[in-house]
C-alpha cells in the first residue's frame, strides 16, 4: 500500500497520482458487451439460452427460465431466526427510509396569474440485476428492489445469473420481502438487454438498477437511453478520516471491510498521527490472514489501499473531495465529526462518529448502499427513491396571465428566428 506524508514535496505529485488512479477493468469489454446486445436484440430468448449454457453451466429450458414466488417463500421460512429476523430488520428501515424521500407535487399560481406546478409518477417496470456468483448479496436485493417499492413501481422484475443451476436461498428469501413480481434465471450484459429490449418472455422495463461486473456496467453503459439505469458503478471504496483515540484495530477492520469485496477495491485512511498510521498498518496485516477474504483482502490492499499523513485533520477534507469517496468515515469525536462534515462537499455517503462504521451503512442503517465510484459522487448520488420516478411539469394559463408574459416570449421567439413559436401565442394575445 502506499504510503504519503503531506509534509513531503512530492505529496502533491504523488497524490495526483492516486486521484487519477482508474482501478476499472483493464480489458476493454465493449465490443464483446456490444456483440451480445445485439444478438440479444435480434435473437431474443434463443440468444438468452445459449449465453446461459456457455457462462453459467445449466439449460434454461430443461431447468426453468424463472424462480417462483413459492421457492422464494420457501427459501423465506427455512432460514435461520436470527438471519430472517436481520432481513426484516434491515427491510424495514430501508422502506422507511426510502418513503422519506417520497417527493412532494407542486401546484401554484404565480404573481402573473399563471397556475404552475409539476407531478411525480413511477415508472411501470423496474429491472433488477443481482449478481451470482463472488457478489450473491441478499442486502443488494432490498436496497434495490424496496425503493421502487416504495416510488410505486407496478412491476418489478429481478434478473440473477444461478451457475450450474444452483439457487442462493438467501437472495431468494430477500426478494421475498421485497416483493419481487418476476425473477428470470439469467445474467451477465444479455441479462441487461433482455430488460432493455425485451424478449418473447421477457417484457421490457423502463429504469436498470443493481450492480455486476464490467460486463454487466457496460451493457447499462451502452444501453442508458433505451432505458434509465442508476448509474455505472466500479470498485468499491472508502475514505477514513481518524485520529489517535481510535483503536487501530478497529479502523483497520473498517479499511478491509471495502477491500474484501474485490482485489480493485481501495481503502484510504487519513490520520493526523505517523504513529498511529503505523499502528493502524499493523493492524490491518495482523488481521487479513485470519479471515476468510485474505486473498482479496491481500491483492486490495496492496495494490490500491493507501495511508496518508496530514497536519491537521482539518486538512484531509480538501483531499477527501477531491477523491470524492464512495464512503466517507469521519472517526472522531461527534462535534468535530458534524464540523468536518459540514465542510464536506463530495462523498456517496459519510458515516459520522467512532461508532458508526461503513458496514453497518450496508445492511441495517436504512440509507442506499448503492452509491457512486469512481469519484462519480461529484455529480451524481445514491439511488434513491426519485431513480424510479420521472417529474412532469404542467402549466395552465387565462387570458390575464397569458397577456402578463406572452409578449415577451414573442420577442424571445423572434430573436431565435423561430416565426411560428411567436405566431402561436401572438394570435391568442390578439
Amino acid at each position: 500500500m502506499r504510503r504519503l506524508d503531506a509534509s513531503d514535496p512530492g505529496f502533491a505529485a504523488a497524490f495526483d497520482a492516486l486521484v487519477d488512479d482508474r482501478r476499472e477493468s483493464a480489458s476493454d469489454v465493449s465490443a464483446d458487451v456490444a456483440a451480445i446486445i445485439a444478438r440479444v436484440k435480434a435473437e431474443g430468448d434463443a440468444a438468452l439460452t445459449d449465453y446461459t449454457a456457455r457462462f453459467d453451466r445449466f439449460d434454461l429450458d430443461s431447468s426453468g427460465w424463472c424462480i417462483t414466488a413459492e421457492d422464494c417463500a420457501a427459501a423465506y421460512a427455512a432460514l435461520a431466526s436470527e438471519l430472517r429476523s436481520a432481513l426484516d430488520l434491515a427491510a424495514t428501515r430501508i422502506r422507511a427510509y426510502h418513503a422519506a424521500q417520497l417527493p412532494e407535487d407542486r401546484d401554484y399560481r404565480d404573481a402573473a396569474g399563471a397556475r404552475l406546478g409539476a407531478r411525480w409518477r413511477a415508472v411501470d417496470a423496474a429491472g433488477v440485476y443481482v449478481p451470482g456468483g463472488r457478489a450473491a448479496y441478499p442486502s443488494s436485493v432490498l436496497m434495490n428492489i424496496l425503493p421502487a417499492k416504495v416510488a410505486g413501481v407496478e412491476r418489478i422484475v429481478m434478473v440473477t445469473p444461478t451457475p450450474g443451476g444452483e439457487t442462493n436461498p438467501v437472495v431468494m428469501a430477500a426478494a421475498h420481502i421485497g416483493g419481487v413480481d418476476e425473477i428470470w434465471r439469467v445474467g451477465g450484459a444479455q441479462a441487461i438487454a433482455a430488460l432493455a429490449h425485451g424478449t418473447d418472455r421477457i417484457a421490457p422495463v423502463d429504469v436498470v438498477t443493481g450492480p455486476g461486473n464490467a460486463w454487466v456496467a457496460e451493457a447499462k453503459r451502452q444501453l442508458y437511453g433505451v432505458v434509465g439505469i442508476d448509474m455505472v458503478a466500479g470498485p468499491s471504496e472508502i475514505v477514513v478520516v481518524a485520529d489517535n483515540r481510535n483503536a487501530p484495530h478497529v479502523i483497520a477492520a473498517d479499511l478491509l471491510s471495502q477491500a474484501e469485496h474485490d482485489p480493485t477495491s481501495q481503502s484510504i485512511l487519513f490520520t493526523d498521527d505517523s504513529a498511529f498510521a503505523d499502528a493502524v498498518a499493523d493492524a490491518v496485516a495482523a488481521i487479513i490472514p485470519t479471515l476468510s477474504t485474505a486473498a482479496t483482502m491481500q491483492a486490495s490492499w496492496a495494490d490500491n489501499g493507501a495511508i496518508i499523513v496530514v497536519p491537521r485533520l482539518g486538512d484531509a477534507i480538501a483531499l477527501c473531495d477531491r477523491l470524492a469517496p464512495e464512503h466517507l468515515e469521519l472517526a472522531v469525536d461527534p462535534a468535530e465529526a458534524d464540523a468536518l462534515f459540514a465542510r464536506v462537499r463530495h462523498a456517496g455517503s459519510v458515516f459520522l462518529g467512532r461508532q458508526t462504521p461503513e458496514a453497518i451503512g450496508d445492511y441495517v442503517a436504512g440509507p442506499n448502499h448503492v452509491l457512486p465510484t469512481g469519484r462519480r459522487a461529484r455529480f451524481s448520488s445514491g439511488l434513491s427513491v426519485t431513480d424510479f420516478m420521472k417529474r412532469t411539469s404542467f402549466l395552465a394559463l387565462d387570458e390575464a396571465s397569458l397577456a402578463a408574459i406572452g409578449p415577451a416570449a414573442v420577442a424571445l421567439a423572434g430573436a431565435e428566428g423561430l416565426p411560428a413559436h411567436a405566431l402561436s401565442v401572438s394570435q391568442r394575445l390578439n
